[in-house]
């Protein structure tokens, strides 16, 4: 009676992990498609060209399910912070990880952003905002 009483609640656990939706909606919405950049500005200005601050942004990004993915040229990981209001990035490319603030996260639509270090002038952050089209 024990044994089929043990089978029983591990049958009914495995029923519900498999039902669970995974993730929350932000989760689902961020890593159902790639994301296609459109706008990259640095100081309310373009800065995705040769050479500037947001040139390896430009591209493509994909947040995998299993929290790594890419962005633009970057490879890492990524995972959601402050009550998911926003995103961490992370790269061995990148200097130290991008937190940034989830401004639009929509089906069609991702928009960040955040204040990354002035290399020229360390006391006056950069103001950067990046907007993405779902592909």
């Amino acid at each position: 009676m024990k044994r089929i009483v043990f089978l029983i609640i591990i049958c009914v656990t495995l029923v519900l992990i498999a039902c669970k939706k995974e993730g929350s909606e932000r989760f689902r919405l961020l890593t159902a498609h790639a994301w296609a950049s459109d706008s990259l500005l640095a100081e309310g200005v373009d800065a995705s060209g040769s050479g500037q601050v947001l040139e390896k942004f430009k591209g493509d990004a994909m947040f995998y399910k299993d929290h790594t993915g890419y962005f633009g040229k970057y490879t890492g990981s990524w995972r959601f912070a402050y009550n998911e209001t926003n995103i961490v990035i992370l790269s061995d490319s990148l200097q130290m990880p991008i937190t940034a603030n989830i401004v639009l996260l929509s089906n069609s639509a991702l928009k960040i952003t955040t204040a990354y270090p002035n290399k020229l002038n360390p006391s006056n952050p950069i103001d950067i905002r990046m907007t993405f089209k779902a592909k």
